[in-house]
């Protein structure tokens, strides 16, 4: 019988069938949800991140000038140095607002004070980068001068604005003693504080007594003074407080007049002027006391101090219980 010969087993013929390539496998419908509810959820985290920095005014926006009030509170700072200004426009045409200024929304229908245009956000703090920019652009004419880099606070009293600003401007370059007390006594006229003793409190939070005191004391040279002073920013402490002694020595009178006649015309010749009135000499004083000085239709004040005590005479036909009311009133605020 022939044998066989055996040849090995073909590998192609164990193998199974090639199948043809498939195509990636797609993901199920439940992926396809799962990953947009996440994008769709990051998104609504990155929009109510950015939404609540806005509200918190923790974002910087750029505000067009022509929505701005500069006017919205009464400003700190009285004096306006062009060199200043100049500096801050050079500034910012060579390296942009490096600093943001504050603002803050206001109603709809609200304007300037003596304007009818309605703005939507009032200025707080930024006052000279404000006007450098309006300025620059009324100049140029170029966008990049068109708005306001600031953080928009958050909507709350006037006195919070005020604060804001005091807070931002004494840390920045401090206020004179004028400067503060104009603004107490402004504040209050607007209403937003019932008495000067409550501005001084909120305005001045952090100041010792003795400094709110002094601020006080200057109210005196701003309300009886303010509209015949050229340089009130100028006042030293020392000057000012002597100038308020005169005016509660019944000074007030000789001090307007002299003022009034004289009209100096620089800093230096109205400091000379008031250190002058400041140093009167006593019997001066006394005689402006002694006729009694009408300080108002039908009121006469007469004043005399004897060592540490002062005693203060009205007399008149106008002199009743109302007035002495209001007179104790006046004399609590000291």
């Amino acid at each position: 019988m022939a044998r066989r010969r055996l040849t090995p087993a073909q590998p192609g013929y164990l193998a199974p069938a090639s199948a043809p390539a498939a195509s990636p496998a797609a993901p199920p419908p439940i992926a396809r949800v799962s990953g947009q509810s996440a994008e769709a959820a990051a998104l609504r985290e990155l929009s109510e991140g950015m939404q609540a920095a806005r509200d918190e005014g923790r974002m910087v926006v750029d505000v067009p000038l022509a929505d701005i009030a500069p006017g919205h509170l009464v400003r700190d700072r009285v004096a306006l140095d062009p060199e200043e200004i100049a500096a801050l426009k050079a500034s910012i045409r060579e390296h942009g607002q490096r600093i943001p200024a504050q603002i803050m929304p206001l109603q709809p229908d609200t304007g300037d004070e003596g304007g009818a245009a309605p703005y939507r956000f009032g200025l707080i703090s930024g006052w000279r980068r404000l006007r450098a920019l309006s300025e620059l652009y009324k100049e140029t004419g170029e966008l990049r001068y068109s708005t306001l880099r600031a953080l928009i606070s958050p909507p709350g009293t006037a006195a919070d604005a005020y604060v804001a600003m005091v807070e931002e401007n004494e840390i920045r370059v401090g206020l004179s003693y004028y400067e503060r007390a104009r603004l107490v006594a402004e504040s209050v006229r607007r209403g937003i504080f019932p008495d000067q003793s409550a501005a001084l409190r909120v305005l001045f939070a952090t100041a010792s007594r003795a400094k709110r005191s002094k601020i006080a004391s200057f109210i005196d040279i701003h309300e009886q003074l303010g509209d015949l002073l050229n340089f009130p920013t100028e006042i030293p402490e020392r000057l000012g407080l002597a100038l308020v002694g005169r005016l509660r020595m019944g000074g007030r009178v000789p001090l307007r007049a002299a003022l009034a006649e004289a009209r100096p015309a620089s800093a230096d010749a109205e400091l000379r002027l008031l250190e002058r009135l400041a140093r009167l000499p006593r019997t001066d004083v006394s005689r402006a006391k002694q006729g009694g000085e009408v300080i108002a239709p039908g009121v006469a004040l007469s004043a005399e101090r004897r060592g540490r005590k002062i005693t203060l005479v009205l007399n008149g036909t106008s002199v009743d219980d109302a007035l002495l009311e209001r007179a104790r009133a006046a004399l609590r605020k000291l």
